[in-house]
């Protein structure tokens, strides 16, 4: 369990995700302090005290982004757990090459979200950026068969099943195929999860990403 003295700053203009979230957090006996936007987080704190950050990326007027920005200007060094019911590659990607330590997609699951809170609790004292994949995503990444591995990597920088079976000459059906059974085996739900989990494994850098072009 974390240590009681950490704080999880919640910050979500969705009333209901706000309140839910909180209820949850506070379910395990976490300190959560709320916030309905994230100008009204950043007035609210001038430093912040240890503990990690769950910001919604969009929101009216200051936007998740804007506010890890803002929190960097600050030197304000927090892990931030990214959520969003609207994510896209070049979100993911944004948020991650900025320093994010998790991205989840909502509606998210409740266990998925507390593991990632209090992974980064018990990395909120260390300077050193996470780079090596957990003991969970090891595992995940080692149950792919190598056809599934070929997938995986293409996938996860952006290329379509097109443009997969293009170079891996095979059917699209086949790479439609394959890529399912990629995300069913990572817990993947969307594609800016499968994006996340080779960028938090160390095997994808950001840069690398395919940037999106006319839509398919």
């Amino acid at each position: 369990m974390p240590d009681s003295d950490n704080t999880v700053y919640v910050v979500d203009d969705d009333a209901g995700m706000l309140e839910s979230t909180q209820w949850l957090l506070e379910s395990v006996g976490l300190n959560v302090n709320a916030y309905s936007d994230g100008r009204q987080f950043l007035e609210a704190v001038e430093d912040l005290k240890p503990g990690c950050v769950i910001l919604d990326i969009r929101m009216p007027g200051l936007g998740g982004l804007n506010v890890q920005e803002e929190l960097q200007k600050r030197s304000l060094d927090v892990p931030i757990i990214f959520v969003s019911g609207h994510a896209d590659v070049p979100i993911v990607v944004r948020a991650f090459k900025s320093g994010a330590f998790d991205f989840i997609e909502k509606p998210f699951n409740e266990q998925l979200l507390l593991d990632s809170v209090q992974q980064a609790l018990q990395d909120s004292g260390e300077t050193a950026p996470m780079t090596a994949p957990t003991a969970d995503t090891e595992a995940r990444l080692a149950s792919l068969t190598r056809r599934e591995k070929d997938v995986f990597l293409p996938l996860a920088q952006g290329y379509t099943s097109k443009e997969i079976a293009e170079q891996l000459d095979v059917s699209v059906k086949t790479i439609d195929l394959y890529r399912a059974r990629v995300m069913k085996r990572l817990g993947a739900e969307r594609l800016p999860d499968v994006t996340g989990v080779a960028i938090a494994a160390g095997l994808l850098d950001p840069l690398e990403l395919r940037q999106p072009t006319q839509p398919d």
